[in-house]
């Protein structure tokens, strides 16, 4: 009869297993996207009995990177969601926020709408989406944003610009912290591209260490 003691060791190196397999296939993946399941195993330096332990498919792989990336997005909005003076200053720390997750997970969240379907990536970018499109909504309102389209609408044109730009970057062609990147996404959201210009820098300013 197995003693209970060994129960939470056990447990807990199953736990250290499945996040070290999950680091690397994020890494693996990011190289090469078409790493098979057995390849991410030796990478992780285990058996394949014990990958697919944890991950009976690629597909439940992927799942469980897009449930991290998805966790990684709320964090972010969570700590870009505070008072801000404007609109734009808003859009602009929420763009700040996101794009070092968006850069971790670039190659994963194309895989994901490739591999997983559209509904469920849809639903894994699903908190950011909305609160994009408040934003965006208070924005127009106030005249900050142009209102040529509806904040749904403009929302998902600039999550499209936004995965554009993280490709660029994917396939080396551009390289960027998120300032750019925040800035382009303010123009084409209706802003000036000196106001933009301004509030990113400001912002990126105000985040330096005195």
């Amino acid at each position: 009869m197995p003693d209970p003691a060994d129960g939470a060791p056990r447990r807990s190196h199953a736990r250290s297993n499945r996040a070290r397999i999950l680091e690397v296939a994020r890494r693996e993946l990011g190289a090469r996207p078409d790493a098979t399941l057995d390849e991410i195993a030796r990478a992780a330096g285990v058996v394949r009995r014990t990958v697919y332990g944890h991950f009976p498919g690629r597909a439940a792989l992927l799942d469980a990177l897009g449930e991290e990336a998805s966790a990684a997005l709320r964090d972010a909005l969570a700590a870009a969601d505070l008072p801000a003076a404007s609109a734009e200053e808003a859009f602009a720390r929420f763009l700040l926020r996101l794009w070092p997750v968006g850069d971790r997970y670039r190659m994963l969240f194309a895989l994901a709408r490739r591999d997983l379907g559209e509904e469920r990536f849809a639903e894994l970018l699903a908190p950011a989406s909305a609160h994009c499109t408040a934003v965006l909504a208070h924005g127009q309102t106030t005249g900050a944003f142009h209102r040529h389209l509806p904040a749904p609408v403009l929302a998902t044109a600039l999550q499209g610009l936004t995965f554009s730009l993280l490709e660029s970057v994917n396939l080396g062609e551009w390289q960027d912290d998120g300032t750019e990147a925040t800035i382009v996404t303010l123009i084409a959201a209706g802003v000036s591209p000196t106001r933009a210009a301004a509030v990113v820098h400001e912002l990126r300013a105000a985040s330096r260490p005195a």
